[in-house]
């Protein structure tokens, strides 16, 4: 069965915005994340909690959560090929970004982004690098789960193309 541009460009679309996010989130880890462990506590409550504040706006949450939104559209608009590798490649990418990236980000990252936020930075709790280790960890985590997500896009996609 041919796919349709439209079929194929909702994968496009959800390939694009997931890739951002994984480009977003893997720039964060292996650039910023780094840069923090070479500053003192103080430095990094303060930086840490400016960060949280300024990733709070209308273009990151149209992309970290359009990667969800556009995946659902992809799975939706390809379901007739539910019989297919390339469907479920489609269906694995979804999930893997909607629980590895959305819920995990509520459930794990969003919990420490509150609690750093609460620190006073000239008294700074006992185990404040512990809590900047486990948010980095986690931050590595998104990685993996959008670089999957991202690379399972683009292997549906080269499916569909290299049976033209």
């Amino acid at each position: 069965m041919k796919t349709s541009y439209y079929e194929n460009g909702t994968l496009a679309i959800a390939l694009l915005i997931i890739g951002i996010m994984a480009g977003f989130f893997y720039t964060y880890t292996i650039n910023v994340n780094l840069a923090m462990l070479e500053v003192s506590g103080e430095i990094y409550a303060t930086v840490q909690s400016l960060f949280n504040e300024n990733v709070r706006h209308f273009m990151f949450f149209i992309f970290f959560f359009g990667g969800g939104v556009a995946s659902v559209i992809a799975v939706l608009a390809n379901i007739k090929y539910y019989k297919t590798i390339s469907f479920w490649l489609i269906v694995s990418a979804g999930i893997i970004y909607i629980f590895g990236i959305i819920i995990f980000t509520a459930q794990v990252n969003l919990p420490l982004n509150y609690e750093t936020e609460s620190w006073n930075p000239q008294a700074l709790p006992k185990d404040w690098e512990q809590t900047r280790d486990d948010w980095n960890q986690a931050n590595s985590i998104r990685v993996l789960f959008s670089m999957l997500s991202f690379i399972l896009y683009i292997l549906v996609l080269v499916i569909r193309a290299s049976k033209k």
